[in-house]
């Protein structure tokens, strides 16, 4: 049975990763991000829950 031969695989690897960076910084340039996004602030209604429109009494603790 042959001896698989691993020789090459380390610069096979490398030369992939290279590859994949470049491509994904090529990617990344073609890109146009805003200089200073500025957030923005959604105003939402807040709705009272059934448990805030009832009074409830808290009971302490026997002691």
């Amino acid at each position: 049975m042959p001896q698989l031969d691993t020789s090459t695989w380390s610069i096979v690897i490398l030369s992939m990763m290279l590859t994949l960076f470049i491509i994904f910084q090529l990617k990344t340039l073609t890109h146009q991000f805003p200089s200073n996004p500025q957030p923005t602030h959604s105003k939402q209604a807040k709705q009272p829950t059934p448990w805030e429109k009832k009074w409830t009494k808290i009971y302490s603790p026997l002691s």
